[in-house]
């Protein structure tokens, strides 16, 4: 049994993989280049952290205010993830993996909508590992999607509680993050399910993440291993 295995493991791990473009920049490299490479690093991640016993994973790959970049740069970037997706999905199939797509579902390309809802029909019924793409997501925009659902269904005021705001996320049915982590320094969470991770635990990540590795996820769950979680207690 390995180190990491006699640690404590966060069932479920959220990341936000930043640093892409900066990685391309350093390098010499068009930005592009930084996601594609980020995506490979993704689904190196993904492997790892189902060997090393997590049991939720979610990824965020494009955020709803990544629409303000480059429209050159945002359809290269939907293409992309149309092509990994494809490439990879019988693997995830075949290892039990259930996928679920986190985030607005009326804006991207719908080429890539179909194939996205169709893995996640296909893989319904797996228990394996879960893995969570937020694709066009943002917390707040979470939230009010979750609300105005909510209103539109005619509850009253009063019939109003964390459960059935929980209910209503994206997230619904999934335990909350046990850790965050973000890569690239940056030392905030820009808006990453704000109403689920309440008592998630944080590892901001000095690497871009297109030089994430097993070997630094093992060192942010070994320091999360050490924390004691006391939620308000």
């Amino acid at each position: 049994m390995t180190e990491a295995h006699k640690k404590v493991v966060p069932q479920h791990v959220v990341i936000i993989p930043d640093g892409n473009r900066r990685w391309a920049q350093k390098h010499g490299l068009e930005p592009i280049e930084g996601h594609k490479k980020g995506l490979e690093v993704a689904f190196n991640i993904v492997k790892a952290s189902k060997n090393i016993g997590v049991k939720v994973l979610t990824l965020w790959s494009f955020s709803t205010e990544n629409w303000k970049r480059p429209s050159q740069e945002v359809k290269y970037l939907m293409h992309i993830y149309r092509i990994f997706f494809k490439k990879h999905v019988k693997e995830l199939i075949k290892e039990g993996v259930r996928f679920k797509w986190l985030g607005r579902r009326d804006r991207v390309p719908q080429s890539l909508k179909k194939l996205l809802l169709a893995i996640e029909k296909q893989t319904a019924k797996n228990k394996n590992y879960i893995l969570n793409i937020c694709l066009d997501y943002g917390g707040r925009d979470e939230l009010v999607r979750a609300f105005r659902k909510i209103v539109r269904r005619g509850v009253k005021s009063s019939q109003i509680d964390e459960d059935l705001i929980s209910k209503n996320l994206d997230t619904a049915g999934l335990p909350e993050p046990d850790l965050l982590i973000r890569t690239s320094g940056e030392k905030r969470t820009s808006g990453m399910m704000p109403w689920q991770t309440a008592y998630t635990e944080y590892y901001f990540s000095k690497l871009y993440f297109p030089d994430f590795s097993k070997e630094e996820l093992k060192r942010a769950i070994s320091d999360y291993s050490s924390r004691r979680r006391r939620y308000g207690s």
